[in-house]
This record gives structure tokens, sequence and C-alpha cells, in this order.
């Protein structure tokens, strides 16, 4: 795991390699060990090494046999030690047992069609100064990131947003066109960023940039395939399979140099991962957990539960609210953007736990979206199928029964907001159904009202994900599990690679394993969800593992005390900070709507804690990397004076 920067000048002095130190100065968090710099002409590269495989050897940028051919690399290629034998049959000569050489001899013989043989997670750019070509390339899932903006000056690339801020070429600068986007969601899900002129490479993706034209050519290499016809296969067939390649892509993410551990929450996936690791490792297995100090809201008795079952050397932290809060500045600061859950900050926590004493985790994301794990697909399949019967009452009749709903005084508060997530209380559209429904803060109407004067300037928050939503026919499940693993997942891996990487700590995901998705997508739906369980057939083939209350406990997706500590006085320089009037918000939103948002939070009129935070993070963004305020906040939010 590493941190990678460079860019191509595409006119003369446009930038130098003061420049990239600059920009690699920025990412030192994701390389202490070791960094390197490659220069030829206008091309620059420069990498920054966690050294994992290869500690010795594998320093980069690394060059081809005669030196025409330089990568920067970020991530691991699992199966390097398969290819190898066929690039050296091919005349390759390798001089060193790191992954990283087997990308610059597969680009050789291959050229971009390269990544289509690598198993793993991957950033990384490909100087050839032969063609003077830089050929970018990011996994399929998008478990490592990779940023680029292009002028025509400049092609920049970094794997964090910070350090291309540091080329002379790129302005630091909003991109207000995705506010309403981020209000709903809490972040963007196409290829713009929050800041002007700075994209995403998208996951499964190759980009080739001509340094003569200064063309730059992005091309999909893969996707998550269609469901299609499914196998005669027993359930008996269906379990065998998913454990055997369950086991297949953990064994596979053992692989290191170095120490390596186990995030464990106690829920299924990252039990069944910590499970399968003892059984594979004759060392003892390390496992991490967080928790809060307020008890209902932590899962650190099912994790001490399943690592005193399964035998882990176990380790936890827990966090409180002057923890989350003081820590928050940095770890936006690290994330480039908004943070999108709060669940990123005791991410953060454990990350640094586990840094003490490994350089490397395994992780249990992922599982819920390829085998329907959350709640909400069960919700919206009973509202859909409900909802297509309730079409048959007129229309007049049902806007009069959601106003009912809305604003009775005979039903109870807890009653009122459950029907409002039903079909009863809520327009027959994936929009409301499904997104606002589960995935938004901030609804249309509010969202106008926040937005007042530049609502007609925003992009639809809804386009992304409808995008990949309508790009699948065939079932409902798979239609959600696609647009959820294209956005919703790409943002939770965007998560765990920053704050781990803010630790100088690599996280592997082995779920995300591609032949494992692969496998996923071909799984019928009646062994993803059975009986009201989702993820049945994960569970099923984890049954010998695990003690059966593990498995099947409800799920309680990580909660955070954040609604009991915004009605606490200690949360009164938060409100502060979000009412400031020389803060980003001010500036585009509707700050006396805030002001009484605050108000309702506060008093107990209204639970409004997922549209606070999500202004919050903004704010505090904002502050950080627009203001020119970060100083104020570095050292946390909760012991700093209240803004006047």
């Amino acid at each position: 795991m590493c941190g990678i920067a460079g860019f191509v000048n595409l006119k003369k002095g446009a930038a130098d390699s003061s420049d990239l130190r600059r920009m690699m100065n920025a990412l030192r968090h994701r390389g202490p060990d070791e960094n390197g710099v490659y220069e030829a002409g206008d091309a620059f590269l420069g990498h920054l090494r966690l050294s994992i495989i290869d500690v010795s050897g594998g320093h980069q940028p690394m060059p081809n046999e005669d030196g025409a051919v330089h990568v920067t690399y970020n991530g691991e290629i699992f199966n390097h030690a398969s290819i190898r034998p066929q690039l050296e049959q091919a005349g390759h000569r390798y001089t060193t047992r790191c992954d990283t050489e087997t990308i610059v001899h597969a680009y050789e013989e291959y050229g971009p069609d390269c990544v289509t043989h690598f198993r793993g997670m991957f950033a990384f750019a490909i100087w050839d100064a032969r063609r003077r070509t830089l050929f970018c390339a990011r996994d399929r899932l998008g478990i490592k990131p990779l940023y680029y903006f292009s002028n025509e000056r400049a092609f920049a690339f970094a794997s964090e947003i910070k350090a291309l801020l540091e080329h002379p070429e790129i302005r630091t600068e909003f991109n207000p066109s995705l506010l309403a986007e981020y209000l709903t969601f809490g972040y963007t899900s196409g290829d713009a960023t929050l800041f002007a002129g700075i994209r995403k490479l998208m996951p499964g993706h190759t980009l080739s940039l001509d340094a003569a034209t200064g063309r730059v050519e992005i091309r999909q290499y893969w996707d998550v395939p269609q469901q299609g016809e499914n196998a005669s296969k027993t359930d008996q067939e269906w379990i065998r399979e998913c454990r055997e390649r369950l086991e297949e892509t953990v064994r596979m993410r053992l692989m290191s140099d170095v120490p390596l551990g186990m995030f464990l929450s106690g829920g299924v996936d990252s039990s069944a991962i910590a499970a399968l690791m003892k059984r594979m490792r004759s060392e003892p297995v390390k496992t991490f957990s967080v928790g809060y100090r307020e008890s209902a809201y932590s899962e650190l008795s099912y994790a001490r539960q399943v690592a005193g079952t399964i035998g882990t050397d176990h380790h936890e932290v827990t966090i409180g609210m002057e923890d989350f809060f003081n820590a928050l500045p940095r770890l936006v600061w690290h994330e480039d953007e908004p943070i999108a859950w709060p669940s990123s900050v005791s991410l953060y926590f454990v990350s640094r736990l586990a840094a003490e004493r490994v350089k490397v985790v395994l992780t249990g994301e992922g599982s819920d979206e390829l085998f329907a794990g959350y709640h909400r697909y069960q919700h919206y399949l009973f509202n859909r199928r409900w909802a297509d019967r309730y079409r048959i009452i007129p229309h007049p009749v049902r806007t009069l029964a959601r106003g009912a709903i809305e604003n009775s005084r005979l039903l109870s508060a807890d009653l009122r907001r459950k029907l409002q997530h039903t079909f009863l209380g809520r327009e027959a559209t994936v929009e409301s159904l499904q997104l606002d429904n589960f995935y938004g803060a901030f609804a249309a109407a509010e969202r106008e009202t926040m937005l007042a004067g530049q609502a007609e300037r925003q992009k639809d928050p809804y386009a992304s994900y409808l995008s990949y939503w309508n790009a699948r026919g065939g079932p409902v499940l798979s239609q959600m599990l696609y647009a959820d693993q294209k956005t919703y997942l790409v943002e939770l891996l965007m998560k765990q690679d920053q704050m781990s990487m803010a630790c100088s700590l690599e996280s592997r995901v082995p779920f995300l394993d591609h032949p494992f998705v692969e496998f996923a997508a071909s799984v019928p739906e009646n062994m993803k969800i059975r009986n009201g369980i989702g993820k049945y057939i994960m569970k099923r083939a984890v049954e010998d593992l695990l003690p059966h209350e593990i498995i099947y406990r409800t799920k309680m997706g990580f909660p955070t005390p954040l609604k009991s500590w915004l009605r606490e006085d200690r949360a009164q320089p938060l409100f502060a900070l979000l009412t400031d009037r020389e803060g980003l918000l001010a500036e585009y939103l509707d700050l006396q709507y805030i002001e009484k948002l605050i108000e309702r939070q506060r008093g107990g009129v209204e639970d409004a804690t997922d549209r606070l935070w999500r202004l919050l993070n903004l704010q505090l963004w904002g502050d950080l990397f627009l203001r020119g305020r970060r100083e104020e906040h570095w050292d946390g939010l909760l012991h700093a004076p209240a803004l006047a």
C-alpha cells in the first residue's frame, strides 16, 4: 500500500520536480518507509512506499529492463506469482520478487490489456517513454483511489486530492453543482468531485494520455456481470461453492512479508474471515475492534465473544464524544471531501490501534452489497410489491392518506415515522421508495429550500445512481445490488482506504476479489434472501465456523451515539460552527433554515441528526480546504472556543 503522484507537462515549463516533491509530501502518511522519483523530460512520477512484499526490493518508480517504461503503483496484485512464469517464458527478465515488476512486464507484453490479467486491488500509472504516453488504471471494484486533473498545459494524478492541490496548474475551487447530490447522499457517485476540475478515475477503468496531443482516452475494461440463467445447482452445491471461493480469496490475501491482522466487528462477515485466517495461519491471529463508551451503541461484546470462540489475540479501543469530534477535522483532511458516515471516525481509531501491531489488516467490507445483507433491500422489495397493488386507489386519495400520516395527532411519532417509510407514506418511485427513504438525508422539498437560488444550477442528485439502476434489467434485487456496488460501496471503500492509510495501514477486502464478485452476481435471489434472512448463502456457508447466535443475530450496522451527543450542552461549539456566517454554508445554503433545524434538534422536536452531520462535515471541509482555516480546527472541535 502506497501513495502515488505525478504529472506530464503538455506545455514547456508548466511544472518541475520541486512541484512533484510538494505533491508527494502531502501523501507522506501513505508511504512512510521509502520514497522515489522518476523524471524524464516533461514526465514526472513519484512514489511513497509502505513496504509489504519484498521489503528490501521493490523500489519505485520501477523500470523495465531498458528503462523505457516506469511504473508508480499503489496496491497488491495477489496473483502476480502465477503471472510471472508466462512473462518470463516470453523473455521478460525479473530482478525482484515483488508484484510491481509484474505490472511493468505485463504492460510490455499485453499493453493496456495488462489489467485484465491482474487479480487484486490497484491504482497505477505507467510512463512509456517510447510512445510518450501515460497509462493509468484503477482496480475493478474501486478499492484503491486515483484522482486526476487535465487541461491544455498539464495532466496530473495522485492517490489523494490534497496532493493534486499542490500542483501549480490546479486551483482549489469549489464545485457547487454537486451540492444537491451531496445533501442527498453525503457523497458524490459520478467521476466529478467537490473540487472543480478534479475527477476520479472510476473503478474498472483505464486512462491513456498521449503527451504529443494532450488527448485523454478513458476506457472501461470490466463490469459486474449481468445475472444470467442460473445453472441447475442444488442449495448445497451453491453453499459449497461459496465456501470454497471464500476460502480461496482469504488465503490469497494472506500474502505478506510483514505482520497482518483482522478488523473484527463481531458480525458474520468479519468473524467468518477471522475464523478462516485462524485455520490457515500457524501464528496467532491478531484481531482489532472499536466501540463507544455508550454501551448501547457498542458491538464490542460480540467481537469479544467471537475472539474468545475462535481464539485470537484480541485488542480493542473505546471512544467518546470528545475523541470523536476532536479527531474529525484531521479525518476530513485525510478524506479530502466531507465524511459521509460517522463510522469513518471509529474506523480511524481502530486503524490507529491496529497500526501499533501490524501493517496489514483484512476487513469484511462488501458482503452486504454482494448478497443483500442490508435490511433496506427487503424493505424496498416489500414496498415495491405493495405499491404496485396500492395504485388501484385513486391518486388524490393516496395523496390525502400521505398527508394524514404526516400530520396526524392520533398516531404516535414513532408510528408516523415507520409509516412514512412504507408505500403508504411515499410515492411509488425509485427516488421516493428507495433513495429518499433509505439513503437521503435531505428530501427533495427540503433540498430546494436549503439551496435557495442554487437549486436550478444543480446536477440531478439521483442521476448517477439511477444510471446504474437503469443499466440493468431483470430482477429488481439485482438492480439494487448493482447500483449499490457502483455507488454506495465505492464510497465505503474510499472511507476504508483513507482512514486506514491515515495510519499507514494497508487494508484488504477478501469479499471483493473480482472472481468472487462475479460468482455472487450469478447466485439466485432466493439464495441471497430467504425467509427474511439476508446473506442466506453466506451464512449457511460458514455455519461450522461460528456460533449460531453470531451468524444470525440482528445486524446493528455500527451505529454511533451521534443523536444523543447532539443534544448535549457539549455540542454547542458544533452548532456555532454550523451557523458561522463566514463559512461555506452561509454562502450557498439558507442559514436561517439551518438555525431552525438546530433548534428543532436541540429541543427534541425533530431528529435531524443525519442532516446536521452532513452540514457539519461540509462546513468543516470548506474551512479546511477553501477558507484557509485549517489551523483553527486542527486540534479539535470541542475544546475550541465557540465562534461568535
